[in-house]
């Protein structure tokens, strides 16, 4: 973005073309009251005065080729509305943060665009998983939805009261989007970098896709020491190996400058691998020497209680959140989550003491 010093610049050059006319001006009009006090006929003052007229009107006319109009100046102006329109963008970000954020200044984020926000579909059965899960309705408070379109901020504020719509000039995510498609990959990459703005806003987070159902509270099984912890596809049953393959639809960054460093460079990164997603990006850059120098604890979560339909925990006692990863197809999805709230419904139905000793087994995956 151009600076205003920048922006400033053609009025600036408008002006020394103009004092140079108006100095050519002037000397013709000086040169033709000598011509006058010399004598000369009223055909020297008829010169003088048609050429002070073709001299103002060539300055009108630059006027018009710069700026299109006497009235406006689009270089300033347009400048002026992005950087209102941010700064406004920004503001209303600030304010939806700190209304839904915990004591500590942590939020739970999830990003939604039009496919998955039509009634019936991902985003309703998400926002269900809070309500019938176990101690998980309260986290709907801490809950944040970034939009891309309006039309899906408008869906998601007749649903749930913190919605944030993400300006984007050019974008359009509106439909289903194809995994590792151009537009795709665009999104993608979008969402992590607007991930590392909050970071440095001072807020951490808890990221979650928004076809993850969330059935138990996740902070009782996150680690407390660690910086920056996610899930995995497949679990090796060392959380501290970066052998682990991450998932990148659920994870928990903690806001300091060793997570503001490590998604800069994240993000920096996709120059190196440019037709990968931040995932596969991320699972390239892990063992980098330069994060183990600065010290990033880095933790991934078992399977067993952040599951998934890669790897799907037979445990319906620890089960936490179920991912329907491994998954492509958004009907195929919907479909199989139904499923998912289907059997744990079945499961909270249960006395305490069957649900102990309970073997009930998921369904899924079925369609995926």
């Amino acid at each position: 973005m151009k600076s205003k010093n920048a922006s400033l610049a053609p009025p600036i050059q408008e002006t020394t073309m103009e004092a140079s006319v108006g100095a050519a001006v002037e000397k013709a009009a000086g040169d033709g009251m000598k011509a006058w006090d010399g004598g000369s006929n009223i055909l020297v003052r008829r010169v003088m005065y048609v050429a002070m007229i073709l001299g103002g009107v060539g300055v009108l006319w630059m006027s018009f080729y710069h700026f299109g109009s006497p009235l406006e100046c689009p270089t300033f102006s347009r400048y002026s509305m992005d950087e209102s329109s941010k700064g406004d963008n920004d503001q209303r970000l600030e304010s939806v943060l700190r209304r839904a954020s915990m004591k500590d200044k942590t939020v739970i984020l999830t990003t939604l665009n039009d496919a998955w926000a039509a009634p019936g579909s991902i985003f309703d059965l998400f926002l269900e998983s809070f309500r019938i899960g176990n101690q998980t309705e309260y986290l709907l408070n801490h809950l944040v939805v970034i939009t891309y379109e309006q039309k899906t901020q408008d869906r998601c504020l007749a649903v749930h009261k913190y919605c944030h719509n993400l300006m984007s000039k050019g974008d359009n995510f509106t439909g289903e989007q194809r995994y590792m498609t151009p537009n795709y990959l665009h999104m993608m990459w979008k969402r992590l970098e607007f991930l590392s703005s909050i970071l440095d806003m001072g807020y951490s987070f808890v990221f979650t896709d928004c076809d993850i159902m969330w059935l138990r509270d996740p902070f009782k099984q996150f680690f407390k020491d660690a910086d920056f912890q996610i899930a995995c596809d497949a679990f090796n049953g060392n959380s501290s190996d970066i052998d682990n393959p991450p998932n990148a639809g659920f994870k928990y960054a903690k806001s300091n400058y060793r997570t503001i460093w490590f998604y800069k460079f994240w993000i920096n990164s996709r120059s190196t691998y440019p037709k990968l997603n931040e995932q596969d990006v991320l699972n390239r850059i892990k063992g980098q020497p330069s994060i183990s120098d600065m010290k990033l604890k880095m933790k991934f979560l078992s399977t067993s209680y952040f599951s998934g339909f890669c790897q799907i925990s037979k445990d319906f006692n620890k089960v936490t959140t179920m991912h329907a990863n491994c998954c492509v197809g958004l009907d195929r999805k919907i479909s199989d989550l139904k499923l998912v709230l289907e059997d744990w419904k079945k499961y909270m139905a249960l006395s305490e003491y069957n649900k102990t000793d309970s073997h009930l087994s998921w369904r899924v995956p079925k369609r995926c």
